[in-house]
């Protein structure tokens, strides 16, 4: 891939124009990371308080319920947005593990495979994490890990 940069006082807001022969998954990964918004911190609220909580800091993000949740290494807190508006904005952080919980990939310790075919993550905070064998592959792809 080359990286072209041109300065000019003729541009007033920055343009970014991708040429590839094709589309391909790599054009699609460049373009989604281009729209991602560069948040480091979302609302989370518990009982009437609202915190700011790093993104950093969360574990995993889950549905209860019908009610969203983030758990970070000493509380829970509530959301209000919905479960799919929060894998869209941190969707180079997070990773959908299964049907219900999105994992924040800088907090999986590790993989423990089962003779059935069952896949579990544990986490840096001891919490163990089902994933469904339908994002398993995804979420090996944004870790770098297996074949192709």
């Amino acid at each position: 891939m080359k990286v072209q940069v041109t300065l000019d006082d003729k541009y007033q807001e920055i343009e970014v124009q991708i040429n590839a022969k094709s589309f391909d998954d790599e054009v699609e990964q460049i373009m989604r990371q281009l729209k991602t918004p560069l948040t480091s911190v979302i609302d989370g609220y518990v009982n009437q308080e609202i915190r700011m909580l790093k993104v950093s800091e969360i574990f995993t993000v889950y549905v209860e319920e019908g009610k969203v949740y983030f758990q970070t290494d000493e509380e829970e807190y509530q959301s209000k947005k919905k479960l799919f508006e929060i894998e869209k904005m941190f969707e180079k952080q997070f990773s959908r593990v299964n049907k219900s919980m999105l994992v924040n990939l800088d907090h999986i310790r590790s993989f423990k495979l089962d003779l059935l075919g069952t896949t579990e993550l544990i986490l840096h905070n001891e919490t163990t994490v089902h994933v469904s064998r339908k994002y398993l592959k995804d979420l090996k792809k944004k870790l770098g890990i297996g074949r192709e």
